[in-house]
């Protein structure tokens, strides 16, 4: 009995360690990777647009 009462409170444990912690940390993080790749996109097509410019005024 004393094993099933364990296993529920691990197991209630896990979960509030899963929602409070693991799961905020994993949006951050995701968030983050997103602000990342969108300045990335920017800054391939500022360089993108800049070179084309540069390229068709010097021929």
């Amino acid at each position: 009995m004393s094993r099933v009462i364990m296993l529920v409170i691990g197991a209630a444990a896990a979960l509030f360690v899963l929602f409070t912690f693991i799961l905020p940390l994993i949006m951050g993080l995701l968030k983050l990777a997103l602000l990342v790749a969108v300045i990335g996109v920017i800054v391939f097509i500022a360089v993108k647009v800049m070179s084309s410019s540069g390229s068709s005024s010097s021929r």
